[in-house]
């Protein structure tokens, strides 16, 4: 039997639900419909990650993490990366998405579904330096001297590698 297109198109999102709560770890199943289709839409355009919990999804078993939010909500403008970390995050004025990461050496930012995607960054970290690379050539760099970069003009989303010197 073939169902008209409205009933099938109306089964298929109603499964795609279902199936996006089965992965979802204990802490995520809490989160509410809007968390959850906001996580489930975020994966679908940036595979490969795994959700930890209602606001955050993990790439690269931890060594990546997205935060699709800020929470609490804040006003834009203020860097917020957590200590031990360096942050990059989607917009001018830290405004999310935002990516963080805290190994040393270079990256490739397409490991992580992050590469040209840069607008604003936050280095949290006691020492060393960050540096945001466009196929090796270094557009800027954050670290203890200059740790916030509002807004990464002229070279907004081009960094496709990041390079932390320990």
């Amino acid at each position: 039997m073939v169902l008209p297109r409205p009933f099938r198109d109306a089964l298929a999102a109603a499964l795609a639900g279902v199936v996006v709560v089965a992965v979802l770890p204990t802490g995520a199943r809490a989160a509410t419909a809007e968390q959850r289709r906001a996580l489930a839409g975020y994966l679908a355009a940036h595979p490969g990650g795994e959700v930890i919990n209602s606001n955050e999804i993990s790439y690269g078993g931890g060594k990546m993490i997205v935060t699709l939010r800020p929470s609490p909500i804040r006003p834009m403008g203020v860097a917020d990366c957590p200590a031990g970390w360096f942050c990059f995050y989607e917009w001018p004025n830290y405004g999310y998405p935002r990516g963080r990461l805290s190994d040393c050496g270079r990256q490739n930012l397409a490991d992580w579904q992050w590469h040209f995607r840069t607008e604003s960054a936050h280095h949290n970290m006691g020492s060393g330096k960050v540096r945001f690379l466009y196929h090796g050539e270094r557009l800027f760099e954050i670290g203890p001297g200059n740790r916030v970069r509002s807004d990464a003009v002229p070279y907004r989303n081009w960094a496709n590698y990041v390079e932390r010197v320990c």
